[in-house]
């Protein structure tokens, strides 16, 4: 997979209103990568560019999404991760909000700056806030990733479906945010499903 390229920018165009195409030549062999209006707006044709790289793979086609720094790909990657969003979704997220932002968004509980996103309305703001909440523990609140083990993944996973499970019976997304920030982390979804409902039980 390819993580990062250096090269000189020779061509550019915008793609829909979240996303600019580049292409880098590097040695000789042209790159076509995605990004955001915000990573592109910092780069000029003709000079040398490096970017971050995640590298999307599906049925019949691989697509480049270039990034200013690894924590905006780290984000981009988080992102990817929740339920209901696509590439073009958390592009379209970072080219508002960049990482430190972003994790701010979330740890407020903020559907308003959510809601700037084009195309995210009140309900979609919501249920990603809820579900974004533990994978975004894992950023600091400068946007810097903290460490990336595969337990801290796996508890991130664990997390985002007790969340999800939660918001399915019902509860609010601060009531949800409060009942995750509470989990002692160790356990299985249904282990921790239920000790999140009993630390709700008494608010209702």
């Amino acid at each position: 997979m390819i993580a990062s390229l250096r090269g000189l920018v020779t061509e550019r165009r915008a793609v829909g209103d979240a996303a600019v195409e580049l292409v880098l030549d590097v040695a000789g062999v042209g790159y076509r990568v995605l990004a955001s209006p915000r990573t592109a707006g910092g780069l000029q044709l003709g000079h040398e560019a490096f970017l971050a790289v995640h590298t999307h793979v599906r049925e019949g086609a691989i697509t480049l999404y270039g990034f200013a720094s690894p924590e905006e790909r780290t984000a981009f990657e988080l992102l990817l991760g929740a339920h209901g969003v696509g590439p073009g979704l958390a592009l379209a997220i970072l080219s508002v909000h960049d990482p430190a932002e972003l994790v701010q968004v979330i740890a407020n509980g903020n559907v308003d700056a959510l809601k700037l996103v084009p195309g995210v309305g009140q309900k979609t703001a919501a249920r990603l806030l809820v579900e974004l909440q533990a994978r975004f523990d894992l950023l600091s609140a400068d946007g810097v990733i903290g460490a990336g083990t595969s337990q801290s993944n796996r508890l991130a996973s664990v997390t985002s479906e007790v969340g999800q499970a939660l918001a399915q019976l019902g509860y609010a997304p601060d009531e949800v945010r409060a009942a995750l920030r509470g989990l002692s982390g160790e356990g299985s979804v249904e282990e921790l499903l239920r000790e999140a409902l009993r630390s709700l039980a008494p608010r209702r």
